[in-house]
């Protein structure tokens, strides 16, 4: 551990809840997914789906680099707060980015998330001096640094050229975070308790927080869409299965695994691998809500009207995206995979081609039908099974 004058800067034991700045910076990606659900709703295409998960991933690795950083520093010391703030910023001006980064902001939102990322992993750097987890700082300045060249030669260049420079760029990092980012000299990252993560219980509950904060996003879409026109039962009939289905997709991620992750982390033989795996699994899930957002928009506005295929494809891939997320969130946390999830999200793709010619009403009225019966099916095994424990895999 750090024993010099910037050791005041760690968290100490006993500060295993989050604090009011992870919460406030949590904010800014409120703005954050509510540009990606726009990007997607105003890009409806495969290449327009492309984009949005090229931004969509930097966007997720900034609030998982971020969430590290303040899971082992203290953020009740003035300094870390006062540091936190251009982290914040530079989220902020990627979510402004957002809209125009595949035209003339392309440079802007790359600069912003470079800027964010490396800057952040030199200041940990230097903080974490003597400190365990700082050689796990040191590969992640390793393997964003080598990502830089795509990350600003995309920006400086347009059309599919930049599309596939920066997802080359983004599956770099991600590949990194299973590889455990070999570097030079130092190797990969180990199964030591601090260079995977300094409390459980507060890594547990910042993910449920940012899970939240996600959820924010349909809760927000739902009310604007509904509110700008008439309260018809059509329409209202079709807000009240958007504001059912996140409803749902709350009532699934809390169930077990979500409550439980902590205990999977401490009890794990390899918590390395728990950590990947959740990580990951919000990926797959935060996607699935973005996506589930952009279906909300199109069924307040269409609720009856003869829909696009792609409308119906987009309504029905969000939930089976969340289940597949919550599928490989459960198997992190328990070592398996329940059925429902499986037989949930197989039927969501199976059923798109004979749902096409359906209203959309109708076709989100299934999908929440089908997140019921996976609910349904956690509570019924809660009773078979009330006092499961976190079993992960090794």
């Amino acid at each position: 551990m750090t024993t010099g004058k910037l050791g005041v800067l760690l968290r100490r034991p006993g500060q295993g809840r989050p604090a009011f700045l992870e919460l406030f910076f949590d904010l800014v990606f409120v703005l954050a997914f509510f540009r990606l659900s726009q990007q997607l709703l105003e890009h409806l295409s495969w290449t327009g789906t492309f984009q949005t998960l090229v931004l969509l991933l930097p966007v997720l690795a900034v609030w998982i680099s971020t969430a590290r950083l303040l899971d082992a520093f203290d953020p009740q010391h003035p300094l870390v707060q006062l540091l936190t703030m251009p982290i914040m910023f530079g989220t902020l001006v990627m979510a402004a980015a957002t809209p125009e980064a595949f035209g003339r902001k392309g440079l802007v939102f790359a600069g912003a998330y470079l800027t964010v990322r490396l800057g952040g992993l030199a200041v940990a750097i230097v903080f974490l001096r003597g400190h365990e987890a700082q050689p796990s700082a040191v590969r992640l300045l390793f393997w964003v640094g080598m990502a830089t060249v795509p990350w600003i030669a995309g920006g400086l260049l347009t059309g599919w050229v930049r599309g596939a420079l920066w997802i080359t760029a983004a599956v770099m990092e991600y590949a990194g975070i299973a590889l455990g980012f070999p570097t030079p000299r130092l190797g990969r990252s180990g199964e030591r308790r601090l260079e995977v993560v300094v409390s459980e219980e507060h890594t547990a509950e910042r993910y449920q927080q940012f899970f939240i904060i996600a959820l924010g996003e349909p809760i927000l879409v739902t009310g604007l869409t509904f509110g700008s026109g008439e309260f018809g039962a059509d329409r209202s009939a079709a807000a009240l299965v958007a504001f059912a289905t996140t409803a749902l997709l709350w009532r699934i991620y809390i169930h077990r695994a979500g409550a439980l992750l902590a205990g999977a982390m401490t009890m794990a033989p390899n918590p390395r691998r728990v950590a990947v795996l959740t990580i990951y699994s919000h990926m797959i899930m935060v996607a699935g809500i973005v996506t589930i957002a952009v279906g909300d928009e199109l069924l307040i506005t269409h609720p009856l009207g003869h829909p696009d295929p792609a409308w119906t494809a987009v309504i029905l891939a969000g939930p089976a995206l969340f289940l597949a997320g919550r599928a490989t969130f459960e198997y992190a946390v328990f070592g398996r995979v329940s059925a429902p999830r499986v037989i949930g999200a197989l039927a969501l793709v199976a059923l798109t081609p004979a749902m096409r010619p359906l209203p959309l009403l109708a076709v989100a009225t299934t999908a929440a039908l089908i997140l019921a019966g996976v609910a349904v099916a956690d509570m019924l095994r809660t009773r078979r099974l009330p006092s499961e424990q976190p079993s992960p895999s090794r």
